[in-house]
């Protein structure tokens, strides 16, 4: 059985400095996500477009949906098969190439997942639940780019 699940979210420019658009250097790229009952994004373009370091860029956006969809399929895989994760970070990159003309597009992302088991034995079935996260995150099968997966797994101690 197939389903459709729908997504919607507002993307607002708040960047308007009085002028719109009136030249390339005369308004920011200051943006808001937004969606009903969720706290804003302040979003921005990347620092090299003009845009604000301290605010998220669609870039960073796009690697960090491919990690946390990942990570959200891992630990679903893991609790079916009895594997006990006590702890998950990843550091992922993401790497894009620009163009001469402005455009570009991602060349790959690596995730890089730290992953921390409750007990030894289950350290190399933890490192294969990542082929099956891999091959199920609705994301990263979406994106005409490979995601590669660079995992190292823990076991917890007290």
């Amino acid at each position: 059985m197939t389903r459709t699940h729908d997504y919607s979210a507002e993307v607002r420019w708040t960047g308007n400095r009085g002028t719109g658009t009136s030249g390339y250097r005369d308004y920011d790229r200051a943006n808001e996500v937004r969606a009903d009952g969720k706290p804003t994004i302040a979003g921005s373009s990347d620092p090299a477009f003009r845009g604000d370091r301290a605010r998220w860029n669609p870039e960073e956006l796009l690697v960090a949906a491919l990690a946390q969809c990942h990570m959200l399929w891992f630990l679903h895989l893991a609790a079916v098969a009895g594997v006990v994760v006590t702890g998950y970070v990843d550091r992922p990159l993401g790497t894009m190439l620009e163009e001469d003309d402005g455009g570009g597009q991602f060349t790959r992302v690596v995730l890089r997942p730290e992953v921390t088991v409750a007990d030894p034995s289950m350290r190399e079935r933890s490192q294969e639940l990542h082929e099956g996260a891999a091959a199920r995150c609705y994301v990263a099968r979406s994106v005409n780019f490979p995601v590669l997966h660079e995992p190292t797994v823990h076991v917890h101690i007290d």
